[in-house]
């Protein structure tokens, strides 16, 4: 089964930065596709980035590309989101997510496990 705690979010100035993090585990020696996603309450949750495990390519949002990176540390069981030239339209809750196998469509409908989410407050 596998798990997923996100944490690093908070409350930054417009401009600032922020790097979210997602410990995971109980997916050890498979391939994945490990996502981060945002939602507002009330909206529809929107994909902001993703990176296969296996070979370490990424994709993200337009919104965000240029701005926020993606990447995975060496022993794999942790999932950064590096977030910079914050903007006060980047306030959500950021979701991490895993799906085994490759990475698709930025679908949330594609992720089969989920954490609990971080706040990310950008103040202008």
């Amino acid at each position: 089964q596998v798990q997923l705690v996100e944490s690093g979010g908070g409350s930054v100035q417009a401009g600032g930065s922020l790097r979210l993090s997602c410990a995971a585990s109980g997916y050890t020696g498979s391939t994945y596709c490990l996502g981060w996603f945002r939602q507002t309450p009330g909206k529809e949750r929107e994909g902001v980035a993703q990176i296969y495990t296996s070979t370490k390519s990424t994709d993200y949002a337009d919104s965000v590309k240029g701005r926020f990176t993606i990447s995975q540390s060496n022993a794999k069981n942790t999932l950064y989101l590096q977030m910079n030239s914050l903007k006060p339209e980047d306030t959500d809750m950021y979701y991490c997510a895993a799906e085994p196998g490759y990475c698709f469509s930025l679908s949330p409908t594609r992720f089969l496990y989920w954490g609990q989410g971080t706040q990310v407050t950008v103040s202008s």
